[in-house]
């Protein structure tokens, strides 16, 4: 099943935007996944499993920065 994710990522922190960059970077080195960004959101793009581990993933690495929220929406289809 192919899935659409758009996420927002807020670092609760002053030195927000390196956060952001690095998670985007993370989430570009899988292959299989489609990853665009833009100034308000990144979208991710694939197989549903896929994309769920990465995810789980990197949002798991993400949480080592204190106070840091995550917001999606997932759909069940690719909307590229």
């Amino acid at each position: 099943m192919k899935i659409s994710v758009e996420m927002s990522y807020y670092p609760l922190n002053v030195e927000y935007k390196p956060p952001i960059k690095d998670f985007i970077r993370r989430m570009n080195t899988y292959q299989n996944l489609k990853v665009q960004t833009n100034n308000m959101s990144t979208q991710i793009f694939g197989d549903y499993l896929e994309v769920m581990d990465a995810l789980k993933n990197e949002i798991h690495k993400s949480f080592e920065l204190p106070h840091s929220v995550f917001v999606m929406k997932i759909i069940n289809a690719d909307l590229r």
